[in-house]
């Protein structure tokens, strides 16, 4: 049997701000109390066993994502900030002045990499994953060898993760003999009848809706650094040109499994996305966490328990 290793970190990203929902997501209330999503990541993730939270963010919006999230977590959990700005490329390499947006999931990952020396879970601050999922992920990370690249991804299903109110990126999934064996990054994704679709190449796509869907919950060890410090520069001679290129987690997995260099578990949920990609997500959001707590779940006032 295994060693269990030091409590795992949780790395929140936060860095976007939003460009289809306009405004800063992040910080907008959702719960009965005035709690945010990201207020039940982390109280999911105390509970699970997490032992420090990194928030990823942009410098510009450091001063309101500290005063809106700051309070509540301060003092309950180690908290640190990596921060994600375009600038922050290697030598040799020039953003392109029409340029704006950082570049993407696996370059936010690879700002903490002086922060976290123990294996991770990563998430996006504005999806709500469920109690359950964060209690599978700290399991395998636990007992996760840091120097050894074996990661994992809480995958869900495609139909639970769907917006009625406009299209959704997720990275669908094969999986065999719970091992993940690509991960495809599909962009505009909208249910269709009992199924969905994606649009690619002007033409419309069919999908069951049953599909395993990455929602960006991994677990990594820190041998993930050392990939994305080889891979970003690949990257970016390739794509960097282009203004809305993104460096994105699920491509980068995808290529290292691809290539045998990691294997990656994969952890089933049933449970349905609450998040908000779009103004109107906000209310179904707001709906199903005051069902979960009417059901118990969690306190009416998320932050009163000691």
């Amino acid at each position: 049997m295994s060693t269990p290793h030091p409590s795992p970190t949780l790395v929140i990203m936060a860095a976007g701000m939003g460009s289809r929902y306009g405004g800063l997501k992040q910080i907008d209330p959702v719960g009965p109390s005035g709690e945010l999503v990201i207020d039940y990541s982390v109280y999911d993730a105390m509970r699970a066993g997490f032992g420090k939270v990194v928030f990823i963010i942009r410098r510009d919006i450091e001063e309101d994502f500290r005063a809106a999230v700051e309070s509540h977590i301060r003092g309950r959990i180690p908290i640190e900030y990596a921060f994600q700005e375009l600038e922050d490329v290697p030598d040799g390499f020039q953003v392109p002045a029409e340029r704006s947006k950082p570049w993407g999931t696996a370059h936010a990952i690879f700002t903490c990499r002086d922060l976290v020396h123990e294996p991770f879970g990563v998430i996006n601050a504005d999806d709500f994953y469920g109690a359950e999922s964060f209690r599978t992920l700290e399991a395998f990370l636990r007992q996760a060898d840091p120097d050894v690249g074996t990661f994992a991804l809480v995958a869900y299903v495609l139909r639970n993760t769907l917006s009625g109110h406009g299209s959704v990126t997720r990275g669908v999934c094969s999986i065999r003999d719970g091992l993940l064996q690509e991960v495809v990054e599909r962009m505009k994704i909208e249910p269709d009848g009992h199924g969905a679709r994606y649009l690619e190449d002007d033409r419309w796509h069919p999908l069951t809706g049953n599909e395993p869907v990455s929602m960006n919950m991994w677990g990594f060890t820190p041998t993930l650094f050392t990939h994305l410090e080889t891979g970003f520069p690949k990257f970016l001679r390739t794509e960097g040109g282009k203004p809305k290129a993104e460096y994105l987690i699920p491509t980068v997995v995808d290529e290292l499994v691809r290539a045998g260099t990691v294997s990656v578990r994969a952890l089933h949920s049933d449970a349905r996305w609450l998040g908000v990609t779009y103004p109107e997500d906000k209310a179904a959001v707001a709906a199903g966490i005051r069902a979960l707590v009417d059901q118990g779940a969690y306190p009416p006032a998320l932050w009163d328990e000691p």
